[in-house]
């Protein structure tokens, strides 16, 4: 898992994401980090989402999966 103050502008990073229509669905998703006057996000579906600290942030999709696998299933 990635620290938010490692992430940088533009780079590539997987999400595990939670439909907000069906809060049981959720999926990995690629997005990618944006930095600015307002701090660093997340873009997945031309949503930006805030970065905090407890966020999980993923450098593969491999890695996102284990996590997925091991507190979704």
């Amino acid at each position: 898992m990635l620290q938010v103050n490692e992430l940088k502008d533009g780079q590539s990073v997987f999400v595990i994401y939670s439909n907000p229509h069906t809060p049981t669905v959720a999926t990995i998703q690629e997005g990618y980090i944006s930095v600015d006057a307002l701090g660093t996000s997340v873009v997945v579906y031309d949503y930006y989402h805030t970065l905090e600290e407890d966020d999980a942030v993923f450098a593969s999709y491999e890695d996102a999966e284990q996590v997925y696998n091991q507190y979704i299933m």
